[in-house]
């Protein structure tokens, strides 16, 4: 754990190096059999070609049911596919669904597709910064910026930035640390452009603009309920918001980690980026005396309601570095 410092007008401030290369280092030595879960997840690319179909196919006969039956089935089919179409785009820019960067890279293309916007490579970039600077000031744009921390305050402030996380998560790293475009986002723009542009072609062709309408909302409302809204967005939470103080990150053990690759064991993906969440579960019972004494969690609706009603948790309850 962390030595931290923080008052409630700013951040925990950390002098030591974040907590999970040595604790990696540590495990290594007390069970090098760890390196047995390294590797690929060859059901990865499947179950993400899967969930891509299935969105795909909802968006556009959804359209087809009234008002309500449209918001219900966009709330719990649409957000719940959304967040799991976020977290492999996650696990495939680790590198996990195929040995080859450029395989992966492509897979990640085709996972953005029901999120309308190409995102993949620039998120690939910023959440590699994430990991291996961890808590840096100006570097990690996990964390939130000086105006979201001044504007958000208070139960209402932080109800409305929690229902609308996904727009800062989306343009923080824009405004905070703008980056090169290289080629692979300049590809992944083309190509997510260019099947959009098919997709919502042909469902124009034999379907009609009404169809195209109703296609587009189902993909955007799920996009947003699914970082807001949504009992799985509670990830967003609790992997780093700072509940006890002296830890930095935090796993949740629920049932929701079988729609979300896992995501939930965090200190262990922070520790092992290169095990694929499929195989965690593993890791933690592995080593358990490295992880069964860190807080953690079982419910993210909890970590959520906390997040809001706790007036000791803020936007300020991130630990950074310099």
């Amino acid at each position: 754990m962390s030595e931290a410092t923080a008052t409630k007008k700013d951040f925990y401030w950390s002098e030591e190096r974040e907590p999970h290369f040595d604790r990696r280092k540590e495990i290594m030595e007390a069970h090098p059999e760890v390196k047995n879960l390294f590797g690929i997840n060859p059901m990865l690319k499947w179950t993400t070609l899967a969930i891509v179909i299935i969105q795909l196919t909802v968006a556009v006969f959804v359209g087809q049911l009234g008002w309500i039956p449209f918001l219900i089935v966009t709330y719990l089919v649409g957000a719940t596919i959304a967040q799991a179409l976020f977290l492999a785009v996650h696990e495939i820019t680790h590198n996990l669904a195929f040995k080859s960067k450029k395989h992966n890279n492509w897979m990640a293309f085709i996972a953005n597709l029901p999120i309308v916007f190409p995102y993949a490579m620039s998120f690939k970039i910023y959440h590699g910064e994430h990991h291996w600077d961890q808590g840096k000031d100006h570097i990690d744009t996990d964390i939130p910026s000086k105006i979201e921390t001044i504007l958000f305050r208070g139960v209402i402030g932080k109800i409305i930035w929690y229902l609308s996380q996904i727009l800062f998560y989306a343009f923080r790293p824009i405004m905070v640390r703008p980056i090169k475009i290289d080629k692979w986002q300049v590809y992944n723009i083309l190509f997510q452009v260019s099947a959009m542009a098919i997709f919502f072609g042909a469902i124009y062709q034999f379907m009609g603009i009404n169809t195209v309408g109703t296609a587009v909302l189902y993909l955007l409302l799920s996009m947003f309920f699914a970082g807001g809204l949504h009992p799985t967005s509670g990830h967003f939470i609790s992997e780093h918001y700072v509940f006890h103080e002296g830890q930095e990150t935090y796993s949740y053990y629920g049932a929701l980690n079988k729609l979300t690759f896992n995501v939930g064991y965090h200190n262990e993906h922070h520790d092992f980026p290169n095990i694929p969440g499929s195989r965690l579960p593993q890791l933690k019972k592995m080593a358990p005396e490295f992880y069964d004494h860190l807080h953690s969690y079982n419910s993210w609706v909890k970590v959520i309601w906390g997040f809001i009603f706790n007036r000791d948790v803020t936007l300020h309850s991130r630990t950074k570095r310099k």
